[in-house]
């Protein structure tokens, strides 16, 4: 069955559905998407390496695992379902942080990003058992290590987790202490 994602108009609403095969190309519409950073009860961010096969930036580090949701899936049940397929994951808790968060990107062959893409944390001690279609490498890292090494240039990440990054540090300097956002600030497309 072919995955579907859900495009949406400037507020947010979704105008229609496309295949994800399709959506992405040099004039790629607003659509559906969602980020999830998954930390360890020590407080270590599981950080990935996108498998050198996907289209968009491929072989790029980033957060622990991107996807999209399916038409008339919530965002739990679409995170939840990407880090089984990506990381082979459970995903006891998932939580929403930054419920508005949109960005665009255009990569070197002229590949765009274009999201509206809600970034939640999930928390598990299980180890990964990652999918090589979705993710290359994995390694845990602490988060003050991984924010010095984004925000100093130092680690070469993806466009959308870098600017993830710099809203999450405004949340505090504990990832598991992070305040849940309201669902009502999701996207009115994500309200199902």
């Amino acid at each position: 069955m072919t995955e579907k994602v859900v495009l949406l108009d400037e507020q947010g609403r979704g105008i229609g559905v496309t295949d994800k095969e399709t959506v992405h190309h040099h004039d790629t519409p607003l659509h559906l998407a969602f980020s999830c950073y998954v930390f360890n009860t020590r407080g270590e961010l599981l950080v990935t390496r996108r498998a050198r096969a996907k289209k968009t930036w491929p072989g790029v580090v980033t957060n622990s695992c991107c996807g999209h949701p399916a038409p008339s899936e919530s965002f739990v049940d679409a995170v939840v379902r990407r880090l089984s397929d990506e990381l082979g994951l459970p995903a006891p808790r998932v939580e929403l942080l930054l419920p508005r968060f949109r960005y665009r990107a255009v990569m070197a062959n002229g590949i765009v990003e274009n999201e509206l893409c809600p970034v939640f944390r999930a928390v598990t001690d299980a180890s990964p058992v990652i999918s090589p279609l979705e993710v290359d490498e994995y390694g845990w890292m602490s988060w003050p290590l991984f924010v010095s090494l984004v925000s100093g240039g130092e680690l070469d990440v993806s466009p959308w987790c870098r600017e993830q990054v710099a809203q999450l540090v405004a949340l505090g300097s504990d990832p598991l202490t992070w305040p849940v956002a309201d669902e009502a600030g999701l996207p009115a497309a994500a309200r199902v």
